[in-house]
Parts: C-alpha cells; structure tokens; sequence
C-alpha cells in the first residue's frame, strides 16, 4: 500500500511537469527585463507572513526555501502541498493606465521521512514568469541639409511593438539530516528547464520605409544546488527558537540562446556561455512562544550584478530582500475548532533586480495576511492568503497588485503497521 501511494504522488508530479512548462501567471512589461518575474518558492503560509520562510521548521509545512528544514518531518508522516494563485494587477503611468488578471497553479511538493533523522523532498516549482504585450508610437522626422539649413523632407509614423511569454520551471529533489539533536543540514538539487521568447516590432505606416522584427529565444537546460543548515533549541519548555542559513553558488545556465532579425538568424550560442544564475546567500531567524506566537525575520541577498547575463555582468543588479512575518494560534490544546485557526501577517521589502535605461527602480513592497484552516479529525490544513504590492514607479510604470494564494497541505500517518 505505501509503494502505491508513493507511486501515484511520484506520477502526480511528473504529470504537473508539462503544464507547468505553460504556466504564465504576470502580464508586467517589467517581465521584459532579465529572466522576468523570479519566484520566491514561498508555499502558502510562508507568503502570508511576508516571504518568512528562511528559519522556519514547522512539522505542519513543506519549507523547500530552507532545505535543511525537511528533517523536522514526523517519522510517520508524509505531506502533499498543492498551492494555486490568482493575481490581479493595476499598471499605471503618467499616459493611463489598465489591469490584467491571471490564475495559475503554481506547485506542487511532498515530504516524508526516510529514517527518524533523515527527511526527504520532491516536487515541481516555478523560477520565473515572462508576459507581457505592449507599444508605443511616435513619428520618425528625415532632414536635408539645403543652403546650409535643416529642412525636413519627410515624416512617417511608426510603431514599436514589445511582446513575450514564457518562463522557466524547475523540479527539485531535497534531503535533510538532523545531527546533534539541535542541528540540521540539507540540500536541494534543481533541474531547471523552459524557454523565454522576447520580440520586439517595428513597423511604418508609410510602405515605403520597411519595418524589422527582432526575435531572442532563451532556452534552460540546467542543474544548480542550494545548501541550508538550521540550529534550533527549546528554553524553559516554552521558548523554541530557530536560526536558518541559506546559500546558492553562481551557475551557469545551459541552454541555447537564438537572437535573429527580420528572419535573418544574427546569433545562435550556447546559453552557457553568456547566462547564469546568481550566488545568494541568506539568513533567516524564527521565535516561537508557547506553540502559540511566531515571529520571523529574514534577510537574503542575490548578487545579480556579478552573473552574467547576454555575455556581460554588470546589466542586473543585486537583489536584497528584508521581510517580517508573524503567526497567532489562539489554544493549541482547545477543544474549539476555531481555538487551532491560524492567523498569520507580514510585510517585506525588496530591490529590483533589473534597471530601466538607466533608472534604478524604488523598492518594492509587499504587506499580506492569511489565515490557515483545519480540516476535523485530520492533520490536513487550508491556507489562504492575501498580498498588496506594489513594484516600480507613476514616472515609468507602476504595478499595483493584490495576490490571492490557495493551498492544501494533506498530512497523512502512512509508515505504520495496522494493528488486526
């Protein structure tokens, strides 16, 4: 019985792998830039408390942000996380502006345990979300040079079209060993893969001037790791108190890259030899009172601005990510159902990772809330969440978003022997 459990969740994953190679859940023009939209891999939970998630190790939640959190798995236990989300977006510049709206599932991961020490990990999740579809107009003035003056000959209107769609996905596979009794490592293995189709349109009204497309074609093929450790300890029964550390090496990324122009091919090369992923570390510290009150922290880094991308470095810049999180459970020993809901909140703030000409984007910002439901009789739980936030500038182009999070993680005991 428990092989074919495994077997239909093993086969649940592979089939999510497809679809999510279709995924696009962003309609942001500022997915123009880099790999577009990068995915923090928060579950539900984590997202209602701001993107906390560095120095969490809860038994109720699947933490693939931290590997080294899978140990804390009950012996017993195995979890199943499916999450959906749906996004709606405002755009809006000093022109106008208008909203979009989209709806996505976004994951899938499982954990159980291999030995009481030893937790493992699998799943499928997004890395980045490319969309967007937008253009500009103006008009295109020739000049002669007549007795020494500038004279305008000829003008023609002309428009710019920019569109692209795509993303990357990524399974992974984690393990996580438990040492010591207050010390836990782990780590992950991605396999990255997906394509980023950018086009850019330029087209006359006048028929005589002749208009150019300009295609660029980024395909992922790729493996990276990232490593995690996390130090935890109880004090005076009540006080449990966890310290988390996340870290990724800079990896190139393997793939090809075709750029070509009006269906003239102009580049075809290996994407390992002018794309990778960053280095990013990350530190996370999590507080938790009598069962009842959690406080999180976390502060991660991704050094964007020493990968390279297109060939050179210095085109991105770093990502620093700040983000605060708290969770209220009323009675964890109450005999009400709604003694054992969840209340959950938090706030974060982060960088761009990418500039606009030559403009360095404001910060942006993020406040949310959720609440985690109990299903009766079961350890299964439903989470939903609500984020505001907001990315960019009214002098360039401002997002404005709220962001709906749905998901269920089933908390099944299947490595037992059933007593006649």
């Amino acid at each position: 019985m428990y092989k074919n459990k495994l077997l239909i969740i093993a086969f649940a994953t592979l089939l999510f792998i497809p679809f999510a190679k279709s995924q696009n859940n962003t309609n942001s023009p500022y997915t123009r830039f880099g790999y577009g939209d990068i995915n923090e891999t928060n579950n539900g939970e984590q997202r209602a408390m701001g993107g906390v998630a560095i120095g969490s190790r809860e038994k109720t939640s699947i933490n693939t942000v931290n590997p080294a959190s899978y140990s804390v798995v009950d012996s017993m236990s195995f979890q199943f996380d499916m999450g959906l989300s749906g996004l709606v977006s405002r755009f809006s510049s000093n022109a106008g502006g208008t909203t979009k709206y989209n709806a996505n599932l976004e994951y899938i991961t499982m954990q159980f345990p291999l030995t009481k020490w030893l937790g493992f990990s699998a799943g499928a999740l997004p890395y980045s979300f490319v969309g967007y579809s937008f253009y500009t107009k103006d008009t295109l003035f020739i000049n002669d040079v007549v007795n020494n003056s500038v004279v305008r000959r000829d003008t023609s209107a002309y428009t710019k079209t920019f569109a692209g769609v795509g993303g990357f996905s990524q399974v992974y596979m984690g393990i996580s060993a438990k040492l010591f009794d207050h010390i836990s490592v782990g780590v992950n293995a991605y396999y990255m893969f997906g394509t980023i189709n950018n086009y850019r349109d330029l087209t006359y009204t006048d028929k005589n001037y002749t208009g150019t497309t300009q295609s660029n074609t980024l395909k992922a093929n790729s493996f990276r790791f990232r490593y995690g450790l996390q130090a935890f300890n109880t004090f005076a029964k009540k006080h449990d108190v966890t310290l988390g550390l996340i870290y990724e090496q800079k990896t190139k990324l393997n793939g090809s890259f075709v750029s070509s122009t009006s269906g003239i091919l102009t580049d075809s090369l290996p994407a390992k030899y002018g794309f990778e992923t960053p280095s990013m570390f990350g530190v996370g510290l999590h507080y938790t009172f009598d069962r009842r009150i959690s406080v999180g922290f976390d502060y991660s880094l991704q050094q964007w601005k020493d990968a390279q991308f297109g060939g050179k470095t210095d085109s991105l810049g770093n990502r620093a990510k700040l983000a605060l999180g708290f969770e209220f459970i009323p009675n964890p020993d109450g005999k009400k159902y709604f003694d054992h809901v969840k209340f959950r909140g938090g706030i974060n703030l982060s960088d761009a990772y990418f500039r606009v000409g030559n403009q360095t984007l404001p910060k942006n910002f993020g406040v949310s809330f959720g609440l985690g439901l109990p299903l009766r009789g079961t350890n299964t739980v439903l989470n939903a969440s609500l984020e505001y936030g907001k990315i960019g500038a009214s002098s360039l182009l401002r997002e404005d978003y709220f962001k709906f999070t749905f998901n269920i993680n089933f908390n099944e005991r299947w490595f037992f022997k059933r007593k006649l």
